[in-house]
């Protein structure tokens, strides 16, 4: 847990909107330095300008967290910057819909890239600065925060490769919390999983790379993405709620982070068919008008 905010240092990927632009506030308003990376260069050159303008140090980079050479290169500007940070919140992400069978290569590359390799690389090279720093001074604290999703926690249909991202994510996190346990008093890690929340990401596609080409959306991709548009657009809890919610879990040390918490009866339904066994539960149990508008826009005669 960090007590005292100021002075310190934060890193933030996906810094350009959303939850990554909400604690770049925060952190600007805890006087810490702010280390800003995001892949849509427009949105980043904003975002700092903004967080500059609040009077803190400012370091932004545009890079795709997907790719571990321009991490790395983060983490060596970071440390030369403003040494080792005490707070690195591994959030870039994107959103991809559809039936699980209908996602190509590309879609896997991307989704995976992104979202799990993406925290992946942030974890890799920033840990062990921050366990260098830790050691050679036993006041010195820092936490780490990954992205991942109620997505992680449950398997809603019709979403399946962004399911399997975030439950990795959510895997990652709790290796990386009891990993440090074994090592270190002075490192916490939290996972953040938010519900449908505006932020922006049912519009990932238009930072998709060149090189991962989208093909003709499917069906199921279209009917995805107008679903998930709509629940994120309705969202109550503001990506400035949750990001409030992060800080406060860094300084309780609090490790799950939750946006919704009236949403955790599905994750108890899973966990139930899990142990009973049986199989998986009707994830439209509660609201069976939406399950029942999915399966007729599936099931139209194509």
């Amino acid at each position: 847990m960090i007590d005292d905010f100021a002075g310190k240092t934060a890193v933030l990927t996906g810094a350009g909107s959303g939850f990554g632009l909400e604690m770049a506030r925060i952190a600007a308003r805890e006087r810490m330095n702010v280390v800003m990376a995001d892949v849509q260069a427009d949105a980043l050159g904003r975002a700092a300008e903004e967080i500059r303008a609040a009077g803190v140090e400012v370091l932004a980079q545009q890079l795709d967290v997907a790719k571990a050479g321009e991490v790395e290169a983060l983490g060596r500007a970071v440390q030369a910057r403003f040494g080792a940070p005490h707070l690195v919140f591994n959030n870039a992400g994107v959103g991809a819909g559809g039936l699980i069978w209908e996602h190509t290569r590309a879609d896997w590359e991307w989704v995976i890239g992104v979202n799990l390799m993406g925290v992946a690389h942030g974890v890799r090279v920033f840990t062990p600065m921050m366990l260098a720093a830790a050691a050679a001074d036993a006041a010195w604290r820092g936490h780490i925060v990954n992205t991942a999703s109620m997505a992680g926690l449950v398997n809603m249909p019709n979403m399946g490769v962004y399911n399997v991202s975030k439950h990795a994510v959510v895997s990652l996190s709790e290796t990386l919390y009891q990993d440090l346990r074994l090592v270190t008093e002075q490192v916490g890690a939290s996972v953040l999983c938010p519900f449908f929340v505006p932020t922006g990401i049912h519009e990932s596609h238009r930072n998709r790379p060149s090189d991962a080409p989208m093909a003709r959306p499917t069906r199921s991709q279209l009917v995805a993405q107008a679903m998930v548009g709509k629940a994120v657009g309705s969202g109550k809890v503001t990506a400035a709620d949750v990001a409030q919610k992060v800080f406060d879990a860094v300084r309780s040390g609090s490790f799950y982070i939750h946006s919704h918490p009236q949403a955790l009866a599905s994750v108890q339904t899973r966990l139930e068919d899990v142990m009973t066994p049986r199989n998986p539960s009707d994830p439209f149990a509660a609201k069976p008008e939406i399950g029942t508008q999915l399966r007729e826009s599936l099931r139209e005669p194509r």
